[in-house]
């Protein structure tokens, strides 16, 4: 039995919460105009379009995306444009007021990388008999895809913000030092390991579809 239905929360209840958080995003975007930070308007409004990449999916390419699975993709991005904002009226975002809320990011976006990898390294396995990924070989596999992408995506970071102080403009990302890209990473394996151990069961109708999808195309 998953989690939703130990406690009782139902797709209607998690479409309604997805469809809240969208609509917060927007007002992100509004909050970040209104403020002239581009730091806000942008990540939120990424945030808004990954909201919509699972109805794309299910849409046009006919991968079955639980509702579950899309609140969870919501989450993540929420939090994180949430962490870039703050509160209306604040001085401080929350990357910046709270200690944690960095690594609680890190993980849920991470555990976001570590499902793709794994569901779309599961489903090339079962399109082709060539292809055999043992459970051990599978766990590590998406340990090191998540610590590949974040590495990478630490370097994004480095970059944004040295190419915005040396412009001298605004940058939409923030590097906090070596220590802090140090706990980013560990906070990423902590994603990767949580599906890896708990998620990947529930990825089993996505790897199902694009296994199918491959089939069609070979």
């Amino acid at each position: 039995m998953r989690l939703r239905d130990r406690i009782g929360f139902t797709d209607r209840r998690q479409r309604q919460l997805t469809r809240v958080m969208q609509v917060l995003l927007v007002v992100m975007v509004g909050l970040g105009l209104e403020r002239g930070n581009l730091g806000i308007v942008v990540n939120a409004t990424i945030g808004l379009g990954v909201t919509g990449l699972p109805a794309v999916l299910e849409r046009d390419y006919h991968i079955p995306m639980d509702p579950a699975l899309t609140l969870w993709i919501t989450i993540a991005v929420f939090l994180h444009a949430l962490g870039t904002a703050g509160l209306p009226g604040s001085e401080t975002n929350f990357y910046r007021s709270i200690p944690w809320w960095d690594h609680l990011t890190h993980t849920l976006s991470s555990s976001i990388v570590a499902a793709a990898g794994y569901a779309t390294a599961r489903a090339v396995e079962l399109h082709s008999d060539a292809v055999s990924l043992p459970g051990r070989f599978m766990f590590v596999f998406i340990l090191l895809f998540v610590l590949a992408f974040g590495v990478f995506w630490e370097v994004i970071e480095f970059g944004v913000a040295g190419l915005a102080a040396l412009s001298g403009t605004q940058s939409v990302l923030t590097q906090y030092g070596l220590d802090d890209t140090m706990l980013d990473l560990l906070f990423d394996t902590l994603g990767g390991v949580v599906v890896a151990v708990w998620g990947t069961a529930h990825l089993t109708d996505v790897t199902g579809a694009i296994a199918a999808r491959l089939d069609r195309m070979a």
